[in-house]
């Protein structure tokens, strides 16, 4: 959850205009709310232990927002931030409606005799494949640090393959935790890459990649922010990008629904039935 937190926010706030500071409020508030959605979900919705987290879905149509207002003229990039983000605001909070609808009529419970794997599967990989061409391109950026990473997750998928049947306990680890190990190991190899001083004598643009001390989310954020609504300002509605956060809350209803049945089966639970699946989609707002 962290990781793609922090991923989205450091992509998509500086687009938007926001220096470091913004950039670490937007996480700040992205993580607050991650952890209410978890706790009602695992309270109130599936009652499965899901944690909640924001969906990649949503970034080809809050891009569609960052560049309807990059043709705008403002005194400022803080401005232009604060005006961006008061529209995504506006755009979520209409189009959440339709998760509440879909949730609380029990449409989503009609609607998901259609959601089998064979058409759940396709829209998660049309997802992906879409925002295929903003993401791997940013490990050519830094090859020495990417290229690790896709090293070690590749033989972390083969050795999880062939310890299935000599040790239990370990396929159990590595289905789970297999990306996390390779974002902490070369974590750790890119900071000592960084203080061994590997990136001292190469350009600005490089440094801004490889190196670790160079996100300055720590020194920007304040000892204690409690994020509260509203608090860039009131919401900005929008029909153009209202319509286009709405398809992205349906994709992301597909995406939950597929993560609920995959919690059920690494939990060792029942499938939730549709009932649950709707209350779950009514509180996913």
């Amino acid at each position: 959850m962290l990781g793609s937190i922090v991923m989205l926010a450091s992509f998509l706030v500086p687009q938007m205009g926001g220096n470091h500071g913004d950039k670490a409020r937007a996480i700040q508030t992205l993580l607050f709310m991650s952890g209410i959605n978890t706790l009602l979900q695992t309270l109130i919705g599936t009652r499965l232990p899901t944690v909640m987290n924001s969906s990649f879905a949503f970034i080809i149509p809050v891009l569609s927002i960052i560049r309807d207002f990059n043709s705008r003229a403002y005194n400022d990039e803080h401005q232009r931030f604060l005006h961006t983000t008061r529209a995504i605001q506006g755009s979520l909070i209409i189009s959440s409606f339709v998760n509440i609808f879909i949730g609380y009529t029990r449409a989503w419970d009609k609607l998901f005799r259609f959601c089998s794997p064979v058409t759940i599967v396709p829209v998660v990989c049309v997802v992906g494949l879409g925002l295929f061409e903003r993401g791997f391109p940013q490990v050519g950026k830094c090859v020495e640090v990417g290229l690790p990473v896709l090293i070690l997750l590749v033989l972390l998928v083969i050795a999880q393959q062939h310890t299935k049947l000599v040790n239990e306990r370990a396929y159990f680890v590595l289905e789970r935790f297999s990306i996390i190990f390779c974002v902490k190991i070369v974590w750790a190899f890119a900071a000592i890459l960084t203080a061994a001083g590997a990136y001292n004598n190469v350009p600005e643009k490089t440094k801004l990649h490889c190196r670790t001390d160079r996100s300055y989310l720590i020194s920007s954020a304040p000892w204690i922010k409690i994020p509260y609504p509203f608090q860039w300002g009131a919401p900005i509605f929008a029909a153009s990008h209202v319509f286009g956060m709405m398809g992205a809350v349906l994709v992301s209803a597909l995406e939950s629904t597929g993560a609920h049945y995959a919690a059920a089966r690494l939990a060792g639970a029942t499938p939730p039935p549709a009932y649950v699946l709707s209350r779950s989609i009514g509180l996913q707002v």
